[in-house]
């Protein structure tokens, strides 16, 4: 009942995580929409929010989803919200991210510089996931993959990123808690406003017909 009448293939999938069809700005109306619309106090919308802005530094990709789940659940802050922050984090927007998170790090561990900076994120992150994909394959009777290039790609560029996305995903989890924790507020009074007005000229038109 609720599937496409006209399938769409991987490609086309593909090409849409990267590019959306309505276009990004279409798309972010429609994340800041829902957001606005979210039966919950503009705190813990907020802090949701935070959340899921929080983990999209860190170098699990993959993982975002469950992580911002798992963080607003802790902090008790809105589930759904925190999962429309982790939209902060997409292919226009990581690159940059990457950068400043990677370089940070190389540098507070003393690692030194890298110029190729999302390159080798990107070859880090194929290189994991590959591993892990073949070794699960393993159980079911094909060769298992070494996990040497998994270990090098931990402390070449998984721990780098972790520790160089921590304060910068901090400051933008912070900026974003206390920009649109008023503008939620406003939003839902006005809203409510609005339901209130619409409620009294729906009772005063009865009152009216009585008459």
């Amino acid at each position: 009942m609720f599937k496409r009448r006209n399938q769409r293939t991987w490609l086309q999938n593909v090409a849409e995580f990267f590019y959306p069809k309505s276009g990004w700005k279409r798309a972010f109306e429609y994340v800041k929409h829902r957001i606005k619309r979210l039966p919950d106090t503009p705190h813990k919308i907020a802090l949701g929010i935070a959340c899921g802005t929080f983990v999209t530094f860190t170098p699990f990709f993959g993982l975002h989803f469950f992580l911002a789940v798992g963080l607003a659940f802790i902090l008790r802050g809105n589930i759904l919200s925190s999962l429309l922050g982790t939209f902060v984090g997409n292919p226009v927007t990581f690159p940059f991210i990457a950068a400043t998170s990677y370089r940070l790090g190389l540098w507070i561990l003393g690692f030194g510089h890298e110029e190729r900076v999302w390159a080798k994120v990107k070859h880090g992150i194929a290189e994991t996931w590959g591993t892990i994909w073949a070794n699960t394959w393993s159980m079911f009777g094909y060769a298992p993959s070494p996990w040497e290039g998994v270990y090098a790609v931990f402390y070449d560029v998984f721990l780098p990123y972790l520790v160089g996305g921590l304060a910068p995903g901090f400051v933008c989890a912070v900026a974003i808690y206390f920009a649109s924790k008023p503008m939620i507020g406003a939003y839902q009074k006005r809203r409510k406003g609005a339901m209130m007005a619409k409620f009294q000229e729906l009772r005063a038109k009865r009152q009216q017909n009585a008459e």
